[in-house]
This record gives C-alpha cells, sequence and structure tokens, in this order.
C-alpha cells in the first residue's frame, strides 16, 4: 500500500509507541483476569498466605503459564514486551500472584529453551498450561548477590548426577513440581556452575518452614535441602559449565518481569489515589482541588510513565539481541522498582490514615513492591552493571 508520500529515512523513523492490535487483546485478556479472578481475593491471600494454585492454572488455561514459552513446546511464543504488557496488568490484581508467574514463566523458558528433548517432552507442555508449577533455585545462605560463589555441589555418578547442598528464598518451593537447580559441577567461578531441572518430589529433597515475610504472602518462599539428590543427565541444562550463563540470561528477563510488576502495582496505587482525590473531602473541597495533592498526583504520574517506557525500551532491547540488553534491563529494574515503591508510598500518603488500614490495598501495595528493589539483583548490583557498561568505550554511541 502507497501514501503517495516518500517514506522517511530510517534513521528517521517514528518510534511507535502505540501498542498494536494484538497487544491491545493480550492487554485486555489480562486486565480482564486480574480484575475478575485476582482483584477480588488478594487481601485474603495476602492475610491467610494462601497459594491460589487453582487460580494459577486457570491463569495457565489463558497462556499466561507460558507467555514466552515457544510455541512448538506449548507456550505462546510471545516477545518479551508482550510479556511485560501483561504481567503488568496481572500485578494491578494482584502483585505477589503476578510476580510468582513470572518466575514460573522463566523457568518454563528455562527448561524450553536449554533442555534436552526427552526432558521437554515431559515438561514443557505441563509447565505451559500450568497444570504443573515451577521455582527457580539460585540463592543460597552465602551467595545472594555474589551468586557465582554458589556451594550447592552435583557430582557425576554414571547417568546420573548426585546434588548436594542448599537453596533459600525459593519462591513456590515445596508446592511446585520442578526446581530449576543451580549447582557445582567444576572449580569455583561462574564457570564452574550448571543447571539442572529437578522434580520437586525427587528422594533426598526437603523443604524448610514457610517464612513468614513483609510481603509477597501469597506465594510460599522455603529453603531446600538437597541430601544425595539424583538427578539424571538428560536433565541438564545446557552443557556442564553453561549454568551461570544461562541464569544470566533468564535474570534479564526477570529483571523486566519484575520491573514490570512494579509498574502495575504502581499504577494500581495511583488509580487509588485519584478516585480518593476526587472523593474525600475536607476543609469543604475535595482533596484533589489542592494543590499540594495536585503536585504530588502529577509526580507519581509522570514518573510511572517512564517508568513504563523504560521497561518496554528494555524488553524491547532484550527481543532484539541487542549487545547492551543487560545494561539495558538493569536500568529498567532499577528504575521501576525505585519509582513503584515511591508511587504505591505516595499512594498511600494521599490516602492519609486510611492508607495504613487492611481495610485498603494501599499499605498491601507498598509491602508487595518494596521486595523488587532487592530481588532479581538488589539495585545496588544494578548500579554496578550500569555503571561497567557505561564505562566501556563505546558507551556514549551506545547506551543513551
Amino acid at each position: 500500500m502507497t501514501t503517495g508520500r516518500a517514506a522517511a529515512p530510517a534513521s528517521m523513523a517514528a518510534m511507535d509507541f502505540e501498542l498494536s492490535e494484538d497487544q491491545q487483546a493480550y492487554q485486555q485478556a489480562a486486565r480482564t483476569f486480574a480484575r475478575n479472578e485476582l482483584a477480588p481475593y488478594a487481601a485474603r491471600w495476602d492475610e491467610d498466605a494462601h497459594f491460589p494454585v487453582d487460580v494459577i492454572q486457570r491463569a495457565g488455561e489463558m497462556g499466561f503459564c507460558g507467555l514466552y514459552t515457544p510455541e512448538e513446546a506449548g507456550g505462546l511464543g510471545l516477545t518479551r514486551l508482550e510479556a511485560a504488557i501483561v504481567f503488568e496488568e496481572l500485578a494491578g490484581g494482584c502483585t505477589s500472584t503476578a510476580a510468582y508467574l513470572t518466575i514460573h514463566n522463566m523457568a518454563s523458558w528455562m527448561v524450553a529453551t536449554w533442555g534436552t528433548q526427552a526432558l521437554r517432552d515431559g515438561w514443557c507442555e505441563a509447565l505451559a498450561n500450568g497444570e504443573r508449577l515451577a521455582s527457580y533455585a539460585l540463592t543460597e545462605s552465602g551467595s545472594g548477590s555474589d551468586a557465582a560463589s554458589l556451594r550447592t555441589r552435583a557430582e557425576r555418578d554414571g547417568d546420573d548426577y548426585v546434588v548436594t547442598g542448599d537453596k533459600m528464598f525459593t519462591s513456590g518451593a515445596g508446592d511446585t513440581d520442578l526446581l530449576v537447580v543451580m549447582a557445582r559441577t567444576g572449580g569455583d567461578g561462574a564457570g564452574g556452575v550448571t543447571a539442572f531441572a529437578v522434580p520437586g518430589d525427587s528422594d533426598g529433597i526437603t523443604y524448610g518452614r514457610k517464612e513468614v515475610k513483609m510481603g509477597w504472602n501469597s506465594q510460599p518462599t522455603r529453603s531446600i535441602r538437597f541430601d544425595g539428590v539424583r538427578v539424571p543427565a538428560e536433565n541438564r541444562l545446557g552443557e556442564e559449565g553453561e549454568g551461570f550463563k544461562l541464569a544470566m540470561k533468564g535474570l534479564d528477563g526477570g529483571r523486566i518481569n519484575i520491573a514490570t510488576c512494579s509498574v502495575g502495582t504502581a499504577q494500581a496505587a495511583l488509580s487509588a489515589a485519584q478516585h480518593h482525590a476526587r472523593e474525600r473531602a475536607q476543609f469543604g473541597r475535595a482533596i484533589g482541588d489542592f494543590q499540594a495533592i495536585q503536585f504530588k498526583l502529577a509526580d507519581m504520574a509522570t514518573e510511572l510513565v517512564a517508568a513504563r517506557q523504560m521497561v518496554r525500551l528494555a524488553a524491547s532491547k532484550l527481543d532484539q539481541r541487542d549487545p547492551d540488553r543487560t545494561a539495558y534491563c538493569a536500568m529498567a529494574k532499577r528504575f521501576a522498582t525505585d519509582v513503584g515503591f515511591r508511587v504505591c508510598n505516595e499512594a498511600l500518603q494521599v490516602h492519609g490514615g486510611y492508607g495504613y488500614l487492611r481495610d485498603y490495598p494501599l499499605e498491601r501495595h507498598v509491602r508487595d513492591v518494596r521486595v523488587h528493589q532487592i530481588l532479581e539483583g538488589t539495585n545496588e548490583i544494578m548500579r554496578l552493571i550500569i555503571g561497567r557498561a557505561v564505562l566501556d568505550e563505546d558507551a556514549p554511541e551506545r547506551i543513551r
């Protein structure tokens, strides 16, 4: 089709910030699911520390458990940008449950991408449709930010590996069917780490108590002990020594996922604050008529829009396999999780004393997004990643 006007050179082409029809359809489907299946129950799940497996399975029926798992492995095969659009809407319904779904998606994608044919045949379809659930086990008591120093070992023994060690802060552990586990098969450092897909009910696995947390209460968090757990060699992901590289590839996407969960929760908090500012009257006027509240809402909205665009830019860089995608993912994670927490906290402030009550969702939003500044790499680590990238000789030409 022609328009009668010469096309602009590629360097001058306008950026399209609008969602396509397909992306709008994904967004609307996720928004409807969040409003009907998540938001009405989020407060009760938080209070009861209930893991809503049945609802997660219904999310799987919608395709939300295998968003970027390839179609040939049973998933939807969406881009990371499209997945971010979906996760943002889900987080507006229940931050904690949406965040677990992002972790499950990451683990499912790793199995589908680097698993053997036998492993993919046995697990991928059930993971993608939510029939089976997955966890990601990287962190240990002595290796948090320094993940490459992990000590859990996997020793080759015939056709198996024998895994021994401990993991902690594992989301879903004890209630999920498959664990993506990073274990040391070689020497010290990143090059000695290998990834495995370990059935969660394997002999020799024991789970710690459910951690009592500030937020994220609709998903369980437990430690895991591996005591001579036999794992078939066909359950290895990639080659020996590639585990840390795979983990970091997973975390690039994981940082986008958690950043967009912050944006989605902050949007819900901002919407609540806008409604409250119109309805709450003091001194004979709606509080939204006061400049102090208007300025607060203006800053919240501005920062939130900026965070959303940064997340979507980073997701696009990841989809394009841009050489600087790791830095962009780190920038998006650092900025969006800081903004998300600040917007939720300011929305609570707009509500005054009501915001501090559990009858309102604001205090839960604040509690749930606080951990986003810590997990998937703390925001201090994000600054290290960004700083190193910016100091690269060619960075001024590439990172802008």
